[in-house]
């Protein structure tokens, strides 16, 4: 069987059955690219997931450019292999977004939605919850810092230049 064959079968399954997100598929990415296919070491694995959780990105994603280069040592096997472990959800999204289309009338699909909405919001909150930690708190300047932010986001500000306001402020203060 062909390499990139393989390769694209390894992530595509990878792309299908990782739920979860990157964290919760790393032993599946390791599992078929260390002891199965040995296309790394578990020192590249390790080093890849560093690199990967650093740089923007699903982790799932950045896996699977660097192991598809490293296996195949081209671009069309980083480009393959990201394709395939990106495929199965752009299937997924695309059978749903064609049934709720088709079935956007039904009361059951409308009661659904209308019930996934407030879950939604409480996930949103639930993690807001448990990201406030005094590890995350760690001053009065913190406390303004989250207000302000608060706000700008209530006020639709766009994100990146909170994010990139919150780090000059972060490079100023501490």
């Amino acid at each position: 069987m062909s390499l990139y064959f393989t390769l694209f079968v390894v992530f595509f399954k990878i792309g299908l059955f990782g739920f979860g997100g990157g964290y919760a598929i790393a032993s599946l990415i390791e599992h078929e690219t260390v002891d199965v296919h040995q296309w790394l070491t578990t020192n590249q694995f390790t080093d890849i997931m560093a690199v990967s959780q650093a740089t923007p990105g699903p982790i799932a994603i950045n896996c699977a450019t660097y192991v598809g280069y490293t296996a195949t040592n081209s671009v069309w096997g980083a480009a393959l292999a990201t394709a395939a472990v990106s495929l199965p959800s752009f299937i997924l999204i695309g059978v749903v977004i064609y049934l709720l289309s088709r079935f956007r009338e039904n009361r059951h699909v409308q009661a659904a939605m209308a019930a996934i909405k407030p879950c939604t919001l409480g996930l949103i909150a639930a993690a807001a919850v448990l990201l406030a930690t005094p590890e995350n708190f760690i001053d009065l300047y913190s406390y303004i810092l989250f207000g302000v932010a608060l706000i700008a986001s209530i006020m639709r500000i766009n994100p990146v230049y909170l994010l990139a306001i919150g780090g000059l402020c972060g490079i100023i203060l501490y």
